[in-house]
């Protein structure tokens, strides 16, 4: 039996602990975490709040990437920002309050006009029934009117 020092354990514990700066894992995204229980109206709003500000970093990113294909450039956070959408939409899908469904449709809205998804945008500003809703996304974003639809 090799019995160790102090110092010796003192430096596997900052040993180990400068490894865990290197590692490559990550924490799962608020989107990856499955949900167990039905969230209802709020907890729905709350996760798609949680993830559009999540994923507003990486639209971000993508979004600075800019020039031709960023996505090429950055697929692995590409696929992340659409996994976000997806869930995000998926939770809007379950929220029967209107009022409530328009605010956080219109918070994935804002994440689609960041990274330049026109046309997703567009078509999510179709599902908003309030029309002081609408009106304060297009202010925000002119590009969201559809040019087709105008003429």
């Amino acid at each position: 039996m090799q019995f160790h020092s102090v110092s010796e354990y003192a430096s596997d514990i900052e040993r180990a602990r400068a490894m865990g700066w290197f590692r490559k894992d990550r924490q799962p995204d608020i989107w990856e975490v499955a949900d167990d229980q039905p969230l209802g109206d709020i907890g729905a709003a709350h996760k798609i709040r949680e993830i559009c500000a999540s994923a507003g970093a990486i639209a971000e990113k993508l979004a600075a990437a800019g020039g031709r294909n960023p996505a090429k450039k950055l697929a692995a956070d590409a696929e992340r920002y659409q996994a976000a959408i997806k869930c995000a939409l998926e939770a809007a899908m379950n929220i029967s309050d209107d009022a409530m469904r328009d605010v956080s449709v219109s918070q994935i809205i804002r994440l689609c006009v960041k990274v330049d998804h026109l046309k997703t945008a567009r078509v999510l500003l179709r599902v908003i029934h309030s029309e002081k809703t609408k009106a304060e996304l297009i202010a925000e974003s002119p590009v969201l009117i559809d040019q087709d639809a105008a003429n």
